[in-house]
């Protein structure tokens, strides 16, 4: 049986309302939070209408709001919008969508004044107004507003889109919008982009910044900005009617030699079952070009040969794709669709193939998570000179996979982490490299030959011989 003493609603209510609303009243005095959730609960149990204008009236205080907000006080503003998007939605949308939608609106053209004074390091205050831009679109399709007028809103609110508040808007309402809001929101967009913007003599240009080509204007910036805009919402709505070609105008000859580029215009045209068509634009991008080819262009191009019944080159180059960067998604992919037997043989010589790849950091990491322990130690051992001591972040998780069953393989990368820190002098990993070095002590009992390599007792020599008068790091070895 749960004691009487348990904080749960049923203990609670058994102390009576009379003393609960005192609890109440005593520990939200100094807590402007609370006072502010009891407001809104007191007028919601009068009316969605009270509800409304409560929180209208605080929507209001925290736009005229002119105090800066700092990551120490950045919870409070999250709490406080967060209760009141929930309380839009769950209470005034369910019972008046059409005031629900007008009080959404409004909270979410409340972002530039809060981005204007507040340090959004950690993306949260930008999450909620992305949430209010999925919120706009259900309650929208509730309240069934004239889709013209919506498509207005929709404009604006893109036109006040200048920290990214509003992204995924069309998206959101594009249920709503329907093929005519649609219609019209590209109608203003084409309309907007082709306003002449005001010339300015070059006395009345204001400079905002330098760059390699010299000064940038604010006039130019604006000018830049709204180009982007414009395309941006002009793929969205072509995406909302399904409409590759619109899609595919947006983006200039430039654009579609970037393989990302490509990827998203074969993959719109593979969904419409142009599969002919996508691959030749994926293979508009040279693959062999210098620089990076993500991995979305590889697998888009895999799905265009798959879709035009080119199995055999799919393979081929899901092969080659995993010998150009070891992409373990591709070699998975590969073996799967291999006859029994081979699968056994062509993961052998993938791995093996691993071993002698130039990068030997990316190596480890494919045959670490593969995993492939034995063939990680053999790379450790036979390539310990080319490994960095300052890919921690590789090097680390690889120590503790190998700890168990190749504990020499495993102090080698303790080791590089140990010698980087001392020969570079970073102070601040000392902790770590003492750290290391004391797995190191514990796994030289399990190492039965250290072959090549000093054994312990020398190492810990070595490292007092080049590294004594770092106190520093040895006050921290036990």
């Amino acid at each position: 049986m749960a004691s009487k003493k348990t904080l749960s609603a049923e203990n609670l209510q058994a102390l009576g309302v009379a003393r609960l609303a005192e609890l109440l009243i005593e520990m939200s005095t100094g807590n402007a939070a609370a006072k502010r959730r009891l407001r809104l609960a007191l007028a919601g149990a009068q009316s969605s209408g009270e509800l409304a204008q409560e929180i209208r009236k605080r929507l209001t205080t925290i736009a005229r709001s002119r105090s800066f907000v700092d990551w120490q006080i950045r919870r409070a503003l999250v709490e406080d919008l967060e209760t009141q998007r929930r309380a839009i939605v769950d209470q005034v949308a369910k019972a008046d969508p059409v005031e629900g939608l007008e009080l959404m609106w409004r909270f979410v053209g409340l972002a530039s004044s809060v981005f204007e004074r507040c340090d959004d390091s950690s993306g949260t205050v930008i999450g909620i107004f992305h949430s209010a831009c999925n919120d706009l679109g259900e309650i929208a399709k509730v309240a069934r507003t004239d889709t013209t007028k919506l498509a207005d809103k929709v404009f604006q609110a893109l036109n006040e889109n200048h920290y990214g508040q509003h992204d995924g808007l069309i998206g959101a309402l594009s249920p709503a919008l329907g093929q005519e809001g649609l219609e019209h929101l590209k109608r203003r967009m084409v309309e907007f982009a082709q306003e002449p913007l005001p010339k300015l003599g070059s006395g009345e240009r204001q400079v905002i910044g330098w760059s390699a080509g010299g000064p940038m204007y604010v006039d130019d910036h604006a000018e830049r900005w709204r180009d982007s805009m414009v395309r941006l919402a002009l793929e969205e709505i072509a995406d909302a009617q399904g409409d590759v070609d619109a899609f595919i105008a947006q983006q200039t000859n430039k654009a579609k030699m970037v393989p990302k580029v490509a990827a998203e215009i074969a993959q719109r045209l593979l969904a419409a079952g142009r599969a002919e068509e996508a691959l030749n634009a994926i293979d508009a991008i040279d693959e062999d070009r210098p620089g990076w080819i993500p991995l979305e262009w590889e697998q888009t191009r895999i799905e265009a040969l798959e879709a035009l019944g080119r199995t055999d080159q799919a393979q081929a180059f899901r092969w080659d794709c995993f010998q150009r960067k070891l992409e373990p998604t591709h070699l998975r992919a590969y073996l799967k669709r291999l006859p029994d037997f081979d699968d056994v043989e062509a993961e052998e010589r993938a791995l093996s193939f691993a071993l002698t790849y130039p990068s030997v950091h990316q190596a480890l990491v494919l045959l670490v998570s593969w995993p492939a322990l034995d063939k990680a130690a053999a790379l450790v051992l036979r390539r310990s000179n080319e490994l960095n001591g300052d890919h921690y972040e590789i090097l680390t998780p690889a120590a503790d996979a190998l700890a168990g069953k190749q504990p020499l393989a495993a102090t080698i990368l303790l080791r590089v982490m140990i010698d980087f820190s001392l020969k570079q002098s970073r102070s601040s990993r000392y902790r770590h490299a003492a750290r290391h070095l004391a797995e190191c002590l514990s796994l030289a009992s399990a190492i039965k030959d250290f072959g090549e390599f000093d054994q312990h007792d020398a190492y810990v020599a070595r490292l007092r011989a080049e590294h004594g008068r770092k106190s520093s790091f040895w006050s921290l070895v036990p």
